[in-house]
C-alpha cells in the first residue's frame, strides 16, 4: 500500500506539472464554476419561493446537499473521468501495453494518470457553499458527525470510480463508448436534489444501480440529523461489493485486450 500510494502520488504531481503549463485554463474552468453555481442557486431560491421544504428538507440543507454534489463532481472531473476517458481511448488504440507491461498494478496506473488541476476548483466552490449551508442551519455538528461525513464521502468517491470503472472496462467489449461522458454527466445532475423526490424505481436505481445516492444524499444526510446507522453500514457493504465487481470486470476485461504489440 505504501508503494501504491508513492505511485499515486507522482503521477499526481506530474499531472498538476503538465496542468500548470496552461494557466488560461483556470480563468476558463472558474468562469464554468461560478456561471453552474449561479444557476444552481437561482433554480434553488425559485423553488424555495413557492414552498419552505421539499419532501421535507429546507432549503440550508439542500444547500447543503448541493455544495456536496459540486464537490464530489470536481473529483470526478479532476481525477476519476480523465483517467476514464484516456483508458477508454487507449484500449481502442491498442496503446494500453504502456501501463499494463510496468511492474505496478495496471489499475492503479490507469486510474492516476491524468489530473485536471482546475477542475479542484469545483471541490473548493462545493466546499464554500456546505460551509454557508451549515452556517445557515444553526446547528452544531459532532465529532461523529464530521467522522461519519468524510467516511461516507469517501465512499462515495469509490463508488463512483468503482461505477465509472466498470462502464469504462466495457470498451474490452464494445468499440465505440466515447458517449458514456456525456451520458453519466447528465445521470449525475440528478444528484443536485435528494433522491427521496423521485419515484421508487429511480429511487432505487441511483442508490443500487448508479450510486449517486450514496454518493450525494448520505453524506448529506450525515450533516442535517437525518443519517441512520444502518446507512453507514449498507454503504460500507455496497462499497465493498463495487469494489470486488469493479475489480473482476477490470480483469476479466484485460483478458480479453489485445494491444499493439499484439
Amino acid at each position: 500500500m505504501p508503494r501504491a500510494l508513492t505511485v499515486a502520488w507522482l503521477y499526481v504531481r506530474i499531472g498538476a506539472m503538465n496542468e500548470l503549463q496552461y494557466r488560461a485554463n483556470f480563468i476558463v474552468a472558474l468562469f464554468q464554476a461560478l456561471l453552474a453555481l449561479a444557476v444552481a442557486l437561482v433554480v434553488l431560491s425559485l423553488v424555495y419561493a413557492h414552498t419552505t421544504e421539499l419532501n421535507g428538507w429546507t432549503e440550508p440543507q439542500l444547500l447543503c446537499l448541493l455544495g456536496i454534489q459540486i464537490l464530489m463532481g470536481g473529483i470526478i472531473n479532476a481525477v476519476i473521468q480523465p483517467n476514464m476517458e484516456r483508458l477508454m481511448e487507449e484500449i481502442g488504440d491498442g496503446k494500453l501495453d504502456h501501463a499494463i507491461t510496468k511492474p505496478e498494478d495496471a489499475q492503479l496506473l490507469v486510474s492516476v494518470r491524468e489530473l485536471r488541476i482546475w477542475r479542484t476548483i469545483d471541490i473548493i466552490t462545493g466546499a464554500i457553499v456546505i460551509g454557508v449551508g451549515l452556517t445557515q442551519l444553526h446547528r452544531g455538528l459532532s465529532p461523529g458527525d464530521w467522522l461519519a461525513f468524510a467516511l461516507l464521502l469517501v465512499l462515495g468517491g469509490v463508488m463512483l470510480y468503482c461505477f465509472l470503472l466498470i462502464l469504462t472496462t466495457g470498451a474490452f467489449w464494445v468499440v465505440r463508448m466515447g458517449f458514456l461522458p456525456d451520458l453519466f454527466e447528465g445521470v449525475y445532475q440528478t444528484g443536485r436534489w435528494p433522491i427521496g423526490i423521485y419515484p421508487d424505481w429511480l429511487r432505487y436505481s441511483l442508490t443500487f444501480l448508479v450510486p449517486i445516492g450514496f454518493a450525494i444524499t448520505v453524506p448529506a444526510e450525515a450533516l442535517t440529523a437525518r443519517l441512520q446507522g444502518n446507512t453507514v453500514l449498507l454503504a460500507i457493504g455496497f462499497a465493498i461489493v463495487l469494489v470486488t465487481v469493479s475489480r473482476w470486470f477490470w480483469r476479466r476485461g484485460l483478458r480479453r485486450y489485445s494491444g499493439a504489440s499484439a
